[in-house]
């Protein structure tokens, strides 16, 4: 049956059974109300967060709805007692609109000296950040959401788990479904809750949409800059371009300088990042420190990432055959699809993931290290023996060059792949997983 058909099939299976897809972060919310007073849940617009939220909420304060928001400022001014007043867990939805509650909140919390009081959502870094007095350590608990992983969004058969390939990574098996047209669909469609119960050509236009808003009010609202949305868009092409790479500022300001001859400053450009950053539209990678045998200088700048796949591919214009007919810009994509879910799934095991790379060109694309030190290595490819192959030598040979008699052996080496029908251990104990195999 073609993918799309299927698609289609499926969304009609998922409006009639469910309303709501169960997520990563339901667990995690869960875990931080019984921790601490108060949550604070951060991430994209249209990632899903207050639809999450509202399934613990007792009682909530929408703050988007202007109408909320004018009422809600006035009593935060007169009468802060009474708006924090409700139903536990009480939910402000886009709190960062009034800064002040983040202090109110904290010291309610210390007031009440109860669990799981308040939940905080937050698209968007405060812009009156000199008005938040305290840190809030010890009153919130906060962690990031992203758009829906492969296996959030029921399109990974979750065989192969992250967290037990840390305790054990035999045995590893599965079977993926899932074509190269279907990784390419699912990359520009991306892991928007939304798309989910559309019409496969409906979501494919999520993301356009996404990058509209982004380019013509999303970035400027976020701390009041007027910024010009034609170069705006040029820097979301010249990072799509560059994602999965750690080109510095000055890198991308000669890529954009081949679309605009007035292309922005340097310093202009770092401004738009950081704006881009504080609407949690890019995430960039941490290098991985490790010990190592040899003093190979390690390259310690960030790799650049989107939070979703979806945004570069709308970014550069990219349609689902496009995809195919360029496989270097697949695999850049695919990177970024790979490491969403990998980020996804990290944090459900509680742990976090880095890149390496060291002034030989030896890197490995993702590692996922938990808090006991234990570290997993995963190389992302497409797929072919060939690609697979390189990616394994790659993985032996960091492997090879970390001291682990200070950091210990890999819990794991994998090759990350978009396709292959199966997932499965190599002779030297490399795994071979495809993404649509993966889960937490």
């Amino acid at each position: 049956m073609p993918y799309l058909c299927r698609v289609e099939t499926n969304i009609l299976l998922y409006m009639a059974e469910i309303t709501y897809k169960r997520r990563i972060a339901d667990r995690l919310l869960q875990d931080y109300l019984e921790m601490t007073g108060g949550v604070l849940v951060e991430g994209p617009k249209w990632c899903g967060k207050t639809t999450t939220c509202e399934q613990v909420a007792k009682s909530k304060v929408m703050l988007a709805n202007p109408s909320v928001l004018e009422s809600s400022i006035r009593m935060a001014q007169t009468n802060m007692p009474y708006l924090l007043a409700g139903s536990v867990p009480r939910l402000f939805d886009e709190w960062q609109s009034i800064p002040e509650l983040w202090d109110a909140i904290r010291y309610e919390v210390d007031h009440r000296q109860e669990k799981g009081q308040f939940i905080l959502t937050g698209s968007a870094v405060p812009l009156e950040s000199d008005r938040i007095h305290h840190t809030g350590t010890g009153r919130y608990a906060h962690f990031r959401m992203r758009p829906m992983s492969l296996w959030e969004s029921g399109e990974s058969t979750g065989e192969v788990s992250l967290g037990s390939l840390f305790e054990s990574a035999d045995n590893v098996i599965g079977h993926n479904a899932h074509t190269l047209e279907d990784i390419a669909f699912l990359l520009c469609r991306g892991g928007w809750p939304d798309t989910l119960n559309r019409s496969p050509r409906i979501a494919l236009k999520t993301a356009y949409n996404y990058v509209d808003a982004l380019v013509s009010s999303d970035i400027s609202r976020v701390d009041e800059t007027l910024r010009n949305p034609r170069r705006v868009r040029l820097l979301l092409r010249s990072l799509a371009r560059l994602q999965g790479s750690q080109a510095p500022i000055s890198t991308i300001h000669q890529d954009m300088l081949t679309n605009d001859e007035n292309s922005l400053s340097e310093k202009t450009i770092i401004s738009y990042i950081n704006a881009l950053e504080k609407v949690f539209v890019v995430e960039d990678m941490p290098a991985w420190s490790t010990n190592l045998r040899s003093k190979t200088a390690i390259r310690t700048a960030d790799t650049r990432y989107f939070v979703d796949p979806s945004i570069a591919a709308a970014a550069l214009g990219i349609t689902p055959n496009k995809l195919l007919n360029d496989l270097n810009t697949f695999g850049l994509i695919f990177e970024t699809m790979a490491v969403r879910d990998l980020r996804v799934y990290a944090d459900a095991i509680d742990a976090k993931v880095y890149h390496y790379r060291d002034k030989n060109g030896l890197e490995c694309d993702a590692v996922i290290e938990c808090r006991d030190g234990s570290y997993g290595l995963i190389e992302i490819k497409l797929g072919g023996r060939t690609a697979i192959e390189t990616a394994q030598a790659s993985l032996n040979k960091l492997t090879g060059k970390i001291n682990t008699e200070r950091a210990g052996e890999p819990a794991f080496r994998m090759v990350l792949t978009a396709v292959g029908e199966y997932a499965y251990s190599l002779k030297d104990g490399t795994m071979v997983v495809p993404i649509g195999c993966l889960k937490d």
